[in-house]
């Protein structure tokens, strides 16, 4: 296919300046003109410390651009980024999970994450000063997502750190997962209990039993959605409220404000800011038509943040006055949790997992903590570029 022409949506990226002998030889002793512009890119100096001055530019200046250095195309607004997490052409190939009703996997998660919340906050209650990512939010979602399923304790551990390095993602089933879960799943059908992994082996539709394959994927989306992704929205959500203790008193005074809140962080935010895609077939996108095998970079960092879309979008507010807004946050496969689609059902389970153990997180350390805030001289910093959070949070528990 030809190249599309520019387009004022992807400007043409400047070339490299010249190299000193051929600039010498071709301007005959003249001064050299300044250097071109470097060319945006994500993996430019400074831009993993602050992305946000970076979004703001491309979101107003250039939605659709090549970066070169990253070897992806940048999109940075909400609307773009929407559409192509909901496109199947962007999609990636693979086998997910079937559908589950939340009221089949909410019971037992929610049961669990209450248990290990507690025990994890009675734990650090009587600290003069304590971490919450090394001590409470880093385990909480794996340890959830781990007895929930009826597994061994000690997995936990290791599904923690097969979702940190990256192994395990959702929408799929890895080596790892699949290892780890087919000798259970092999055991309950022989023993059922009355663990989750034990309801989903007769949860099948029509009165059949689901297959093997299918119990598998969806304890897979189960364990990735207790995983790095959460850890680090979770901490982002507490970081926010403590930042902000007239909000948080509110949210301990009224329970129910806590879905909202925890959107509210999701959306500015998110621990998944760029997401890669690469198109399966030719897409036209701002005019710019971009062949297969493109790589698109979904900036959901930015799109969060999209002025277009939300009011004062750098504020935390979990009194978003937009009904709109407020039904969009509250989708559990919200764009946080959205890599695989909207409509991906690992998605929406992983948004399902991850708001739960937010909310039996949060009530457990409240509950356990009423004077919890920030310790004296500490301010949370967020750090990464492909996944964000604070990787310290010092309170003092009382």
């Amino acid at each position: 296919m030809a190249p599309a022409p520019p387009s004022p949506l992807s400007p043409a990226i400047p070339p490299s300046p010249p190299s000193p002998a051929s600039d010498a030889g071709r301007n005959h002793g003249r001064p050299a003109q300044p250097a071109a512009p470097a060319p945006p890119s994500l993996l430019a100096p400074g831009v993993e410390r602050d992305p946000y001055p970076l979004y703001r530019t491309l979101r107003e200046t250039l939605p659709l651009v090549r970066d070169e250095m990253l070897g992806a195309w940048l999109i940075s607004r909400y609307a773009e980024v929407r559409t192509v997490l909901d496109d199947t052409r962007s999609r990636p190939a693979g086998t997910g999970p079937g559908p589950a009703a939340p009221a089949l996997l909410e019971p037992p998660l929610r049961a669990a994450a209450e248990r290990i919340a507690y025990v994890l906050a009675r734990r650090m209650a009587r600290r003069r000063e304590v971490d919450l990512v090394a001590e409470f939010t880093a385990w909480l979602p794996a340890a959830a997502a781990v007895a929930a399923l009826g597994l061994p304790r000690e997995d936990a551990a290791r599904v923690r750190e097969w979702c940190r390095t990256g192994s395990a993602r959702a929408g799929g089933i890895h080596p790892e997962f699949g290892g780890l879960l087919r000798p259970h799943v092999a055991r309950r059908r022989d023993r059922p209990g009355a663990d989750l992994l034990s309801v989903l082996c007769r949860a099948g539709a029509d009165g059949q039993a689901p297959s093997d394959e299918a119990v598998t994927a969806l304890a897979a989306a189960l364990l990735t959605g207790g995983g790095e992704a959460t850890a680090l929205a979770l901490a982002s959500f507490l970081a926010n409220l403590l930042d902000h203790p007239a909000q948080l008193d509110l949210v301990r005074a009224r329970p129910e404000l806590i879905p909202g809140a925890w959107a509210e962080s999701l959306r500015r935010d998110p621990p998944t800011p760029v997401v890669l895609r690469r198109t399966s077939a030719p897409v036209t996108m701002g005019g710019t038509a971009l062949p297969a095998g493109s790589v698109v970079a979904c900036l959901i960092g930015s799109a969060g943040r999209d002025p277009f879309r939300f009011a004062d979008p750098d504020r935390y507010d979990i009194f978003r006055a937009d009904p709109a807004e407020l039904a969009d946050l509250a989708d559990p496969a919200h764009l946080a949790f959205g890599a695989e689609g909207r409509r991906c059902p690992a998605a929406t389970v992983a948004g399902l997992v991850a708001g739960l153990v937010a909310e039996c997180g949060l009530r457990a350390l409240l509950d356990a903590m009423p004077g919890l805030r920030w310790a004296p001289g500490f301010r949370p910093a967020a750090a990464g570029l492909m996944a964000r959070a604070p990787r310290l949070l010092l309170v003092r528990p009382c």
